[in-house]
């Protein structure tokens, strides 16, 4: 399994781009603006789509990627897989023939180019030789981290989150953890905004690690456009002892 980061900001400008993996070839994990980067015969056959949440820079390139793809005579359909809310969200305000067309309705209501699975906290969908599972997290609206696993182990996502009770437990069941995506939003000076949006800052992003009985690879992504650095070097002084990188758009992970 080859995870190929397409973008892991949380902002845009000078060359950054939001949320966004591509595995394999054919399934993304969220679809911020990181998918703009892709070849157009990269994106022909991406097929299944998971989304953690519906904010915007998660869901940003999901419009464009479906207009890409489309084809009156396709032979696979694109499916989006989240939480009941995300799908909601997602319908209501963007594939609305507003905003953007709605694709579940072409070429046909009968047979949609586009088509949405709800994926509760729990589920788990099996796509080739992947197993998506997915986990509540603690973010402002409802979310869902991922954990994905083939036979060279787990790869996981939190998506974005706060402190919280639900994700950790997960992930220590999973003997096989190899590497764990982590979203850490803001430096510990603004710890109490990041409580409030939903995010971790270098200090609760510590505690909770504490709680993680494995050492996978441990990458951090979604810290704030010029914060970079000084989030990554507040995690690594908190938490010396864990194998900690700062994620980085192109990065190529092997599972």
């Amino acid at each position: 399994m080859r995870i190929r980061i397409l973008g892991c900001s949380g902002g845009i400008g000078a060359g950054a781009r939001t949320s966004a993996m591509l595995i394999d070839d054919d399934v993304l994990l969220d679809a911020g603006t990181g998918i703009g980067d892709l070849q157009l015969a990269e994106i022909k056959p991406i097929r299944h789509v998971f989304l953690t949440h519906a904010h915007l820079d998660h869901i940003a390139g999901l419009p464009m990627l479906i207009d890409s793809v489309f084809d009156e005579n396709f032979d696979v359909p694109v499916t989006v897989y989240a939480r009941k809310e995300t799908i909601r969200a997602v319908r209501t305000h963007l594939f609305n023939d507003e905003i953007w067309p709605d694709f579940c309705k072409l070429p046909s209501r009968d047979n949609p180019m586009l088509r949405f699975s709800v994926c509760n906290p729990g589920d788990t969908v099996t796509i080739g030789h992947r197993n998506f599972h997915a986990v509540e997290v603690r973010h402002s609206v409802p979310s869902l981290g991922f954990t994905v696993r083939n036979s060279g182990g787990v790869f996981a996502v939190s998506g974005d989150t706060k402190t919280n009770e639900t994700l950790w437990p997960v992930l220590n069941a999973c003997d096989d953890l190899r590497v764990l995506v982590i979203e850490v939003s803001f430096p510990d000076e603004q710890e109490g905004l990041a409580t409030r949006a939903g995010h971790y800052c270098p200090s609760t992003l510590c505690r909770d690690l504490k709680q993680l009985n494995h050492n996978p690879d441990i990458w951090l992504t979604g810290m704030k456009p010029g914060q970079e650095e000084r989030i990554y070097g507040q995690v690594l002084a908190t938490a010396p002892d864990k194998n900690i990188r700062m994620l980085s758009r192109g990065t190529v992970i092997d599972v």
